[in-house]
């Protein structure tokens, strides 16, 4: 199986300075355009200290310039995965489009405040799951987890407020490198990276002071 490209031709002039204004113009433009089912939707790449990867697919909740923030179980796999290796790797497959981001950085958690705020926006039922799951833990059947969710229902009927679990919240990814990646005809596609400057020199921890812009090869 094979796909063509055909796209506009993507050049450094074409960029924004700032990878996140790029970012946004790109996600608004996916957005628009209709043909994305779940438009913010990423796979989160992470891996144990020992580098041993594992990926699954979330939503991103919000972007500005401090990054990328998404919500998970703190004891879930990528949760624990993040807690002792904080390095991961964003991708967002927009393919319809013949487009893809990739971003490399660091996760944080978020403040208490922030998710709480956050969680107060989700839909009753999404909190109780939050309840319900123990996230990336075995369960013997199905029923279990619906017996649980039918518990917290009852405890919390609709209208009343679910306090948010301890053990759930945010991490936000700091970008070291955010890569935009435009397909082309004869696999002569455009892949321009924004590369933190001192991310470059010593590592994502000294703070970014400016961004570089490196073409590659496809």
């Amino acid at each position: 199986m094979r796909e063509q490209y055909r796209s506009e031709r993507f050049a450094e002039q074409d960029l924004s300075p700032d990878p996140m204004d790029q970012f946004a113009r790109w996600f608004r433009q996916v957005a628009a355009g209709g043909v994305l089912h779940e438009p913010n939707a990423m796979v989160v790449s992470t891996a144990t200290p020992e580098g041993r990867p594992s990926s699954r697919t979330v939503l991103l909740k919000r972007y500005d310039s401090r990054g990328f923030v998404f919500f998970t179980n703190y004891g879930s796999r990528k949760g624990r995965e993040l807690s002792a290796n904080p390095y991961v790797s964003l991708l967002f497959p927009w393919h319809p489009l013949a487009r893809q981001v990739i971003v490399t950085g660091t996760a944080a958690r978020v403040s208490r405040e922030e998710t709480v705020a956050y969680f107060r926006t989700r839909p009753h039922g999404s909190q109780l799951g939050a309840w319900a799951s123990a996230q990336s833990t075995v369960i013997g059947s199905r029923e279990e987890l619906v017996t649980r969710y039918e518990e917290l229902a009852a405890r919390y009927p609709e209208g009343e407020k679910v306090p948010a679990p301890p053990h759930w919240g945010g991490f936000r990814v700091v970008p070291d490198t955010i890569e935009f990646w435009q397909g082309h005809e004869n696999r002569l596609h455009d892949r321009l990276r924004y590369v933190r400057e001192d991310a470059a020199e010593q590592g994502a921890e000294a703070g970014g002071t400016g961004w570089r812009v490196e073409r590659l090869c496809p």
